[in-house]
């Protein structure tokens, strides 16, 4: 069994993106890694040439910034990063540039794929997510943050990135058909110095939005407001051995106050629902579990 890891990265020092994390939290289970480099306002690509492995693989691109609606720039990118794969590799595993795996899970993701590499009914496997915000030491509760998400997908091309780079699907539209793998994906795309999170607002909205929408919605600030946030709990786990460093220097201040969270009834309700059986009312899922 071949496994290929991907991803796709631009003005990752501009940004503070953990993507040199990203990659070493899966680099000892793949084979070779391939990363997509966009042209960037910074050194991003001496960044990735940084990494002392030759299993990376650096393929240079141009971001399309015409694409602004709905995100589309990204699942572009990443397709053009996966078509490069070559099909002697069996699976190939996306990670995004805010995203780790835990050291923990690399036996279950190993495991997954050895089980159904030759399942042609698995075309993808699942994992669950923590997403963290404002501090590394907040997880995200409420509706707004997806539960579950493909991350491993065989290596077939009439597989697309889909929309926003969130998941996958088949070219036609049809959802893949996928099986858990018992591990999480770590989401640190909430949690950077307020400056830097401010400015990555700033950026990452034009991928989706015009230019008026971005001046009645986006404040223009130094520092991103942490505080508008619905419901957030306490993380008492361990994080992934590469982000210790990060995590050490994280030196902003963010306490969460839930007396200041607006939530209406319904979404209360819905909550309450969630909580007790585990079951999320209406959760829109980007694929068929099998």
């Amino acid at each position: 069994m071949k496994l290929a890891g991907f991803t796709i990265i631009r003005n990752a020092i501009k940004y503070d993106y953990p993507v040199i994390e990203a990659i070493h939290s899966i680099l000892p289970i793949c084979d070779v890694f391939y990363v997509g480099v966009g042209k960037s306002e910074d050194e991003t690509r001496k960044l990735i040439e940084s990494i002392a492995s030759d299993k990376i693989k650096i393929i240079d691109t141009v971001w399309d910034d015409s694409l602004r609606e709905g995100g589309l720039v990204l699942s572009a990118e990443t397709n053009k990063v996966f078509d490069k794969i070559p099909l002697e590799y069996d699976w190939c595993f996306y990670i995004q540039s805010d995203e780790c795996v835990h050291e923990e899970d690399h036996d279950k993701i190993k495991a997954a794929c050895l089980k159904y590499k030759d399942d042609k009914s698995v075309n993808g496997l699942l994992f669950g997510y923590k997403h963290f915000y404002g501090q590394y030491n907040y997880i995200g509760l409420g509706k707004r943050w997806y539960h579950n998400e493909i991350r491993v997908i065989k290596n077939d091309k009439s597989i697309r990135s889909y929309k926003d780079a969130q998941g996958f699907r088949f070219n036609n539209n049809t959802k893949l058909c996928v099986k858990r793998t018992g591990a999480f994906i770590y989401h640190y795309g909430w949690v950077k110095p307020p400056k830097a999170q401010q400015a990555k607002q700033e950026s990452f909205h034009k991928m989706w939005h015009d230019d008026e929408w971005m001046k009645k919605n986006i404040p223009v600030v130094q520092d991103f407001d942490y505080n508008n946030i619905d419901l957030l709990g306490e993380y008492s786990g361990t994080h992934p051995k590469i982000m210790a460093d990060r995590i050490g220097n994280a030196r902003w201040k963010f306490i969460y106050d839930p007396s200041k969270a607006k939530l209406s009834l319904k979404y209360k309700f819905l909550y309450f629902i969630e909580k007790i059986t585990g079951w999320r009312p209406g959760e829109n899922k980007n694929y068929k579990e099998i």
